[in-house]
């Protein structure tokens, strides 16, 4: 069974942004005073956004990174 490049590219991609979304989730709680008294209860759904995110921005994320999306792109910046 083949998978499509687009998936391959936003699952290698997943662990990047799931990193990102949870680390950008935890300083916001634990740096906040009011967040951080609540922080047992905002950090598990921190990790519970971050992962049903994740695979919604891989996916937008990935044609990007992909070399035919950059070659239309630098193509129509020199008309």
């Amino acid at each position: 069974m083949m998978t499509s490049v687009r998936f391959q590219i936003a699952a290698a991609l997943s662990v990047m942004v799931n990193a990102v979304f949870f680390g950008v989730g935890a300083i916001i709680v634990l740096s906040v005073p009011e967040l951080a008294e609540e922080a047992k209860y905002l950090l598990p759904a921190v990790v519970v956004l971050s992962i049903v995110l994740t695979p919604i921005a891989s996916w937008m994320i990935a044609p990007r990174l992909r070399n035919r999306y950059w070659q239309k792109r630098k193509t129509l910046h020199n008309k």
